[in-house]
């Protein structure tokens, strides 16, 4: 019987994956969260990962709020004139 030996690693293996899942899922809904209440930070991740910002603003229109985006390119023209 050898997988006997195996179940103890197996149990780790899977608390490590689960634990992982569990710190991506509250990692991007704190970031979800901090892109939604500040536009200074979703300026700073147009600079920095435009990518993410990109996706925050589809999922905002994928549920139906529009508009975000172009209120933040708006404020963001004013503050370079």
């Amino acid at each position: 019987m050898p997988s006997k030996p195996l179940a103890p690693l197996a149990k780790k293996l899977m608390k490590g994956v689960i634990a992982l899942e569990l710190l991506g899922v509250f990692g991007a809904y704190g970031l979800f969260y901090k892109m939604n209440n500040s536009q200074d930070f979703r300026n700073t991740m147009n600079k920095r990962l435009p990518s993410v910002l990109e996706v925050y603003y589809q999922s905002n229109e994928w549920a139906g709020l529009y508009g975000v985006r172009e209120r933040d390119r708006e404020a963001w023209a004013v503050k370079q004139e």
